[in-house]
């Protein structure tokens, strides 16, 4: 699985629990799909930087989430046809996701103690060999 970031911006009008209610159900679709929310981080109200449907606000959601590409296709198909929904952007975010990062440490643990051994058999095999020989 990939990590994504998905930016929504919702018309200013809309309401409290209508927001929550999105939110939810994009947060449902991922873990549907055998996704996780990494971070979901609401950044309220805020000025557009250029007017939208004669709006100049809209509310940021930001949300951080592994899934696979079909899930992706899925929330992207969904925010289309949801009306309070002013903009939405998913991208890929390049640093690994949990199961590559997880890969890479058990590898780089196994490669540690593939060295700490040889050091320890290489510390041996001069211990055991007289000196001045």
């Amino acid at each position: 699985m990939r990590r994504y970031e998905l930016m929504m911006i919702l018309r200013a009008d809309v309401a409290e629990d209508r927001i929550k209610a999105i939110q939810e159900r994009t947060v449902r679709s991922i873990t549907e799909s055998t996704g996780r929310v990494i971070k979901d981080v609401p950044w309220g109200r805020r000025r557009l930087a250029y007017e939208i449907g004669g709006s100049r606000e809209g509310i940021y959601q930001i949300t951080v989430f592994e899934a696979p590409a079909s899930a992706v296709a899925e929330i992207e198909r969904v925010l289309l046809i949801t009306e309070e929904v002013v903009r939405h952007l998913v991208i890929r975010d390049e640093r690994k996701g949990a199961a590559a990062r997880d890969a890479d440490e058990a590898e780089d643990a196994a490669a540690e103690a593939a060295a700490a051994a040889a050091a320890a058999a290489d510390a041996a095999d001069g211990a055991a060999s007289p000196v001045g020989e």
